[in-house]
């Protein structure tokens, strides 16, 4: 049995006003194989969008213990996990991501945002049309509350 190949995830998340209207882009690449995701709130932050993007491409893979490439314009994201920040705010959807991650061989790089890397660009066009659609739901883990404390 061969080894399957590896995964890559590109992500994007946005947020117009921040917090305000929000989406979240993923492509997924594997093998010649590609898939696009997204999605969207009526009331988010860029940063639960970041890590949302994150979670969402996680949990639409189903090879158990498959190795993923996850390629994020997001510090927030990319410093949280791989340098231990403090995870202050987003408790809802950081727990998600535990559960998630634990289930796969994660690799995270950082790339510059808007500098003209395809995937990128694609993960930010799908991202800020999600938060554009009409009727958005609310994202029901974003407490105006929490996004506002000082400490």
């Amino acid at each position: 049995m061969s080894e399957r190949p590896v995964i890559y995830l590109y992500t994007d998340g946005s947020a117009s006003g921040n917090p305000g209207p929000g989406g979240w882009g993923a492509v997924l690449k594997c093998a010649g194989l590609r898939k696009e995701l997204s999605g969207g709130f009526s009331m988010t932050t860029n940063n639960r969008m970041e890590l949302l993007a994150v979670i969402k491409g996680l949990e639409a893979i189903r090879w158990p213990g498959a190795e993923v490439e996850v390629w994020s314009d997001s510090q927030y994201v990319v410093n949280t996990i791989t340098q231990g920040w403090k995870r202050k705010k987003n408790h809802d959807l950081w727990a998600r991501y535990d559960a998630v991650a634990a289930g796969f061989k994660l690799t995270f790089h950082w790339l510059k945002g808007h500098a003209g890397h395809p995937e990128n660009e694609r993960c930010d066009a799908l991202a800020v049309e999600a938060g554009l659609h009409p009727d958005l739901p609310r994202d029901e883990g974003y407490s105006q509350v929490e996004e506002t404390k000082l400490f």
